[in-house]
């Protein structure tokens, strides 16, 4: 039987409330509250990255202050460059391709709330990934949908 974090991962409703899904997004928001007191240029910042986004390449840069989700979701190539205030909610899985730029303000969202107003009142949604190829620009404050 799949988890509930599992099943946020493989496009099926989930509950956003279950705690395994809640303690991986606490585990985030903490690590990101730190992130926000940092420069790309502070001792802890890269171990926080790493903690943060595992996997996060030596080659890539992200400009506090960040926020996400969880983290974990988040997938980044090699010199990638993430400016100022973006927002990955990685629920879903957020890929960036190598040598892509992202300007800030820049939102990415993998949840979808249930259209019909009676299922929204649960605690449920789905997610969808998102994927940016390699040597792309976004231009400043660019919002990307699920999928």
């Amino acid at each position: 039987m799949e988890t509930e974090f599992e099943k946020m991962r493989s496009r099926e409703l989930y509950c956003f409330a279950d705690k395994e899904v809640d303690a991986s997004a606490v585990h985030a928001k903490k690590l990101c509250a730190k992130l926000a007191t940092m420069t790309l240029y502070d001792d802890n910042y890269r171990k926080v990255m790493e903690d943060l986004i595992p996997g996060f390449p030596k080659s890539a840069n992200l400009c506090p202050p960040f926020v996400c989700d969880h983290g974990s979701g988040i997938i980044i190539g090699e010199n990638v460059f993430i400016n100022h205030n973006c927002v990955m909610l990685d629920s879903a899985y957020i890929r960036i391709g190598k040598n892509t730029l992202i300007g800030p303000n820049c939102q990415f969202y993998t949840p979808q709330h249930p259209m019909d107003y009676v299922e929204r009142k649960q605690p449920k949604e789905t997610s969808h990934p998102i994927t940016i190829g390699e040597d792309c620009w976004l231009g400043g404050s660019v919002v990307v949908c699920p999928g």
